[in-house]
């Protein structure tokens, strides 16, 4: 018997190992068949039962190589001997903190209470607003929340946006093209996938557009089916942008609309459509509001000291305010 096998959703260079030593340790293993690897195929020639037994061995290791992003040779030896790799244990439940794997099988977790709030709330609502100050995880976690859809096939595409509005900087002094003037604003989110989806499979799906980053001028027009919306930073979008961007939602579709009210950079006469949503639509059904604080923030420990001496000075300022209205 012979039979083709393709290795889909992998890379053959990772899955073979250097110098085919994972590839080449499948082969002893399993020592009664011929097996050829070409590209994203596997050849294999021999009995009917041992093919068998091959193929399901080899759909085992691909869901852990997609589940974990790694694949090493003690657990295909292990996957080969029993069956079963003994990290399914931490496959995502909705009892775990683990969200999904990222590279090298490091997970990415959700690491305070108000992550864990986020990811509760995305198995229950369609469009989830997560407000707080920096450093919270509120878009690290929300982009893990949709590799993990988009690896489980639960959607077809991930979109993540953001407002290209200045913060103290002008994109028409700013070097280079449309795109590279954009880019930077972008940057964030690359990074956050770059942790969690290996870097040729990432080039695949940008490529192909499975996996899209754009300004959110982009969004006007588009119906978003089937797909994990991210809008980052939407404190600084207007009444009308954010409008335009709520009103894309199409069937099978999460939104996640992340902000920091506290950081607007927007002109003084435009009012925030973060704040301005948040007033209007809290009261609706299956919109959920997740109000991060400083005991989220999972960044340096400085952050969380930076961010209440501005709550601080803030609360400082207003009480100064109050009192010279009052004299």
């Amino acid at each position: 018997m012979e039979k083709q096998i393709y290795l889909e959703g992998v890379d053959p260079l990772e899955f073979y190992g250097i110098n085919n030593t994972k590839i080449n340790l499948i082969k002893k293993l399993f020592p009664r068949i011929n097996i050829a690897a070409r590209g994203q195929s596997l050849f294999v020639q021999g009995e009917e039962k041992e093919i068998e037994l091959f193929e399901k061995k080899i759909i085992i290791m691909l869901g852990h190589f997609v589940q974990f992003n790694i694949l090493t040779e003690e657990t295909i030896f292990e996957i080969i001997e029993s069956g079963v790799s003994s990290l399914e244990d931490d496959v995502v439940t909705g009892e775990s903190d683990i969200i999904v794997f990222g590279n090298s099988g490091k997970p990415v977790r959700a690491r305070t209470p108000n992550q864990r709030c986020l990811v509760d709330e995305s198995f229950e609502n369609d469009l989830i607003f997560a407000i707080g100050p920096a450093g919270t995880g509120k878009t690290y976690t929300a982009i893990a929340l949709a590799v993990r859809a988009l690896k489980n096939k639960e959607i077809k595409k991930i979109i993540l946006s953001r407002p290209a509005v200045e913060a103290g900087e002008n994109l028409g002094f700013l070097p280079g093209d449309l795109k590279e003037k954009i880019d930077p604003y972008l940057q964030p989110l690359y990074d956050a996938l770059q942790d969690m989806i290996h870097p040729k499979k990432l080039e695949e799906f940008m490529k192909d557009g499975v996996i899209q980053i754009a300004p959110l001028a982009f969004m006007r027009g588009r119906t978003l089916s089937n797909a994990y919306v991210i809008l980052d930073e939407a404190q600084n979008t207007t009444i009308n942008q954010l409008k335009m961007f709520l009103t894309r939602m199409g069937h099978n579709t999460k939104f996640i609309v992340t902000g920091d009210v506290t950081q607007i950079d927007l002109p003084q006469k435009s009012q925030s459509g973060l704040l301005h949503a948040l007033k209007i639509l809290k009261k609706i059904k299956s919109i959920s509001i997740v109000q991060f604080n400083k005991k989220d923030i999972v960044r340096h420990p400085l952050v969380r000291d930076i961010v209440e001496a501005y709550e601080k000075h803030t609360e400082a300022k207003i009480a100064g305010r109050a009192i010279q209205k009052n004299e």
